[in-house]
């Protein structure tokens, strides 16, 4: 796609949801229509003041040409004040949609598209691309109507005061739209850089914020400062490119306008010899055209602004037209679900991999049992279990719930009823009661939520904050122990009441006692329940219905905790490792 219709594109894509705010939009452009056709009046009136004022024959010129000045002046303000509210209305009415369109499509994306890009990236399209697409698509509109129209109206009163010098400084129009059109192409890939690069130092800065005390304990000042300085020196870059660019064109266009001017004048002298032109006529022209500068240069200057807000559109775009998550089913879990599991031939293989992460997996978990998944790092688990609530799709095979194979499920039934606990618990800034109601199919009572702290182990915590279950867990839930975190993850699986349970390593980063506590909580949990357990601390699963072993995405054993000992394989030697290694 070559590069005007990919910006004849974007400009539509843009602005067809500014015309959804239409009769601001409407109203506020009359308002630059206003303010555009005031702005001649003031040259106009030279030449009646000049011909007429100075001479004496009009004396109520002396009171009445004032007046008009003050009258033109405060009737351009109204209507630029008026003018840049409604535009400015219409653009963060805008931006607020834009923003909600690209979190609705960001929540609706497939895992594997958060695993390719990085949240630095996500979080510069939002915070920055979004308001710079508004801000400067703003500007440009205002820009481009307002200074046009005034051009247009001047240019007008140019050919009624003097067609002949009026042709001679046309002349200037086409040089400069040809030295801005190369300006522009220039100044839209530097920004195209300069919005890759944002992205890239945002995502330095918030690892140093994220990573601070690993940056302090492992002594890594130096290369991050480091890191930070190439991104920080190659925007400064970037950034004096555009300068050099933007600060040319200004120059270049006055210098064209001023040789036009000096033939225009030279013209004017040579004219009022043969009495072709009055001193207030010369006066009211030479006015007009010193006032088609200012609008002429913010013209050649759009083509920063334009290329910078087409670069942000690009950026933004990219993210709405991201395909969603697919969700082709259409059917619905039977009621009551029993929780009847069943991976049938599953493998899979991740893009541009060269090995297969899982070969004809096939294992059945029946309703309230419990099923741990034990192997090395790599072989297999996490994405066996990632299948089930179709986070990934398998290459090939087919898992079951309930008989029903999980393909016809719409998501959000699938999703309803399984509960996750896992060893990274995500909780909001929000309260304990919101975090534990999060999700739940109705919203849980006061009541409900403290016996499901209870039933966590958390209770006699959460009624020591000052707060109790309406104290905030800050961000990133800062405000709590990892133990705390986790058994506030399992008092929303418990409020939740899923009949599924998936714990992935819900307590390989816990100490002994914060351990107990956890795992008591999980007792709690698991009761009743289909559990499917993914574990690296084998004392966590000697108690499963069922141990599967993985090894190199197979199924390599499965059994009880005493016949996998008994059959000295793969887990009988984990478990020498880790008892007695």
């Amino acid at each position: 796609m070559s590069s005007q219709p990919v910006k004849s594109y974007l400009w539509r894509r843009v602005y067809s949801r500014v015309f959804k705010y239409w009769v601001g939009l409407a109203v506020g452009t009359l308002f630059l229509v206003g303010v555009a056709a005031s702005q001649p009046l003031l040259a106009m009136l030279m030449k009646p003041m000049l011909d007429g004022g100075f001479s004496g024959d009009r004396p109520h010129y002396v009171w009445l040409v004032p007046l008009a000045i003050i009258a033109i002046f405060l009737v351009r303000g109204i209507m630029n004040f008026c003018s840049d509210y409604l535009l400015a209305w219409v653009a963060y009415n805008v931006l607020a949609d834009l923003r909600a369109e690209m979190f609705d499509r960001l929540l609706r994306l497939p895992d594997t598209y958060f695993k390719r890009m990085g949240s630095s990236v996500l979080l510069n399209r939002f915070v920055v691309d979004a308001a710079t697409v508004m801000q400067l698509g703003t500007e440009v509109i205002i820009t481009l109507v307002r200074e046009t129209l005034i051009v247009v109206s001047l240019v007008g009163v140019l050919l009624y005061l003097s067609w002949k010098m009026t042709l001679i400084a046309l002349v200037a129009f086409p040089l400069s739209a040809a030295i801005m059109r190369i300006i522009g192409r220039r100044v839209r890939r530097i920004n195209r850089e300069t919005i890759a690069m944002n992205g890239e130092l945002t995502k330095v800065v918030s690892e140093g914020i994220d990573g601070q005390r690993v940056i302090k304990l492992f002594g890594g000042y130096d290369s991050e400062f480091e890191r930070f300085r190439k991104i920080n020196a190659r925007l400064r870059r970037f950034a004096m490119r555009n300068a050099v660019a933007s600060a040319a064109s200004a120059p270049i266009t006055q210098m064209i306008a001023a040789v036009a001017l000096a033939i225009v004048v030279s013209t004017a002298l040579g004219q009022s010899g043969s009495n072709q032109i009055t001193v207030g006529g010369f006066a009211a022209f030479v006015t007009a055209m010193i006032q088609m500068l200012d609008p002429l240069k913010r013209l050649a200057n759009i083509a920063n602004p334009m290329q910078k807000m087409l670069v942000a559109a690009e950026s933004v775009f990219a993210l709405v037209d991201e395909l969603p998550e697919a969700d082709a089913g259409t059917g619905e879990l039977p009621e009551p679900v029993r929780g009847h599991i069943e991976y049938d031939r599953i493998s899979h293989r991740f893009p541009d991999a060269q090995a297969m992460t899982l070969q004809d997996v096939s294992f059945t978990v029946e309703p309230g049992q419990t099923v741990a998944f034990i192997g090395r790092s790599g072989s297999g688990k996490t994405t066996l279990m990632s299948m089930l609530p179709h986070f990934i799709a398998p290459t090939s095979g087919t898992i079951r719930i309930d008989g029903v194979d999980i393909e016809q499920l719409r998501l959000a039934n699938l999703r309803a009823h399984i509960s996750l606990v896992s060893q990274d618990v995500v909780l909001f800034d929000d309260s304990i009661a919101a975090n534990v109601g999060y999700g739940a199919a109705h919203t849980p009572s006061e009541e409900e939520v403290r016996r499901a702290l209870a039933d966590a182990n958390l209770l006699e915590f959460v009624a020591s904050l000052p707060q109790g279950i309406h104290s905030s867990v800050g961000e990133n839930a800062a405000r709590l122990s990892g133990g705390q975190r986790q058994r506030l993850a399992i008092a929303r699986a418990l409020i939740k009441n899923a009949p599924i349970l998936i714990l992935d390593e819900a307590t390989s980063a816990l100490d002994n006692e914060s351990e107990r506590q956890v795992q008591a909580s999980l007792e709690r949990l698991m009761k009743g329940r289909t559990t499917l357990v993914i574990a690296h601390r084998l004392s966590t699963v000697q108690n499963a219905d069922r141990i599967i072993v993985l090894d190199q995405g197979r199924i390599v054993e499965q059994g009880n905790h005493a016949e996998l000992l008994a059959a000295n394989g793969l887990y009988a030697a984990l478990y020498r490792l880790q008892f007695t290694g």
